[in-house]
């Protein structure tokens, strides 16, 4: 569920916003997942344990405040990527009920 929210979800939702190049804005949407470079910066790098949302530095409240912006630029793509970051917090965050709940 959560790699299925990560790489398939974008080209859904793209195909709903942007239907003429559903294709281009999936990739750039899916390309939000590159927030998780963050990662590099952890010791251990993956844990799986561990919730994202508030311990990396791109999956803090901070960063999303700087998402939700990027969402008034007049550029599609800068739009695109700004959804694709707010969708992978919205996945990770469900990892995060997820983890609590078991």
């Amino acid at each position: 569920m959560h790699y299925g929210g990560h790489w398939l979800a974008p080209f859904v939702i793209s195909a709903v916003i942007w239907r003429r190049k559903w294709i281009r804005a999936g990739f750039v949407i899916a390309a939000g997942n590159l927030i998780d470079l963050d990662h590099l910066m952890a010791d251990p790098i993956f844990d799986p344990n561990r919730c994202s949302i508030g311990f990396h530095l791109l999956h803090g409240w901070e960063a999303a405040v700087i998402y939700l912006l990027m969402l008034g630029v007049p550029k599609w793509w800068v739009r695109a990527f700004a959804l694709g970051t707010l969708w992978h917090l919205t996945v990770d965050y469900g990892d995060c009920v997820m983890m609590q709940a078991s």
